[in-house]
């Protein structure tokens, strides 16, 4: 598969911290890739050195360009919507897709109007007077609708209540995601994006900590609730994380068999947020 995203030691430092320490990132044509990775992990610096909005390190090309030499061109073919949306306040929304459209080649206003009219947002109503899931949608009929084919999130539906986190995911997976656009989603929600996720990148103090399809997750890791007579055999194993869990002790292993797991006890997948745990807190465990 071709990756829309190839990254190869990506460095960058604010004084003393170190955002990114030598990343490679490759993001795969047409996927829908969640980026996780706890508060300072270098997440909002990454998708930034994807979009040429910080200036990096390494060698870099997203959608056949190199951002920090031409940003122009690339965002042409990229959009990106950040965690604070800010659009002028003054602004009516008829004016916001004036702007837009005089602005961006590949922008066509029908289909940003056509969201619009599902909602309830008035097209002569200012910025200021919006509320916050107003504003989201806004930048959503927008995104949808310009043809792209890398659609960058970062924490998109922050503060949002449910309702509106639940409609923005529904309507970015049923009228914008065809198979061939990417979406690199970055959020604190884990399990809110679960389900839309093909590729999935753990991040943490700069470091890489997983980078892989979903599908090849579900055949490396496993979360094991152990039989109280086999705990020793599961340590024997080398277990990434171990915690208490009803009473009992759930293990999560990686890269080994099922067929050896299923001697100790119940074995499925981890969820998202459960490997993510795992991983965060065996890898930090290794630092020590």
């Amino acid at each position: 598969m071709t990756n829309i995203v190839e990254a190869r030691s990506l460095y960058k430092s604010f004084g003393n911290f170190v955002a990114l320490d030598n990343i490679d990132l490759s993001i795969p044509q047409g996927a829908i890739s969640g980026l996780i990775g706890p508060n300072g992990a270098g997440k909002t610096t990454a998708l930034k050195s994807l979009i040429g909005l910080c200036d990096v390190d390494g060698d870099i090309c997203v959608a056949g360009q190199d951002p920090r030499v031409a940003r122009h061109k690339l965002m042409e073919d990229v959009c990106f919507i950040a965690d604070v949306g800010i659009l002028p306040k003054w602004l009516k929304v008829s004016q916001v897709l004036d702007y837009v459209e005089a602005v961006h080649p590949k922008f066509d206003r029908s289909k940003a109007q056509k969201f619009l009219s599902t909602t309830e947002i008035p097209s002569n109503k200012r910025i200021k007077n919006l509320s916050k899931g107003m504003v989201t949608q806004l930048h959503l009929a927008i995104v949808m609708a310009i043809e792209v084919s890398l659609l960058v999130l970062d924490e998109p539906t922050l503060g949002l209540d449910i309702i509106y986190r639940k409609e923005f995911y529904d309507r970015l997976l049923n009228d914008y995601y065809d198979g061939n656009r990417t979406i690199l989603i970055s959020t604190h929600q884990v399990e809110e994006i679960e389900t839309l996720l093909s590729h999935l990148v753990f991040i943490d103090k700069g470091k890489i900590v997983l980078n892989a399809n979903m599908a090849d997750v579900a055949e490396i890791y496993a979360e094991v609730l152990v039989d109280a007579d086999k705990l020793l055999q599961a340590d024997a194993l080398n277990p990434i994380y171990i915690r208490n869990l009803l009473g009992k002790k759930s293990y999560t292993f990686e890269g080994v068999s099922r067929a050896v797991l299923e001697q100790l006890g119940d074995v499925h997948t981890p969820t998202v947020a459960d490997l993510f745990v795992a991983k965060m807190r065996g890898q930090r465990n290794e630092s020590v």
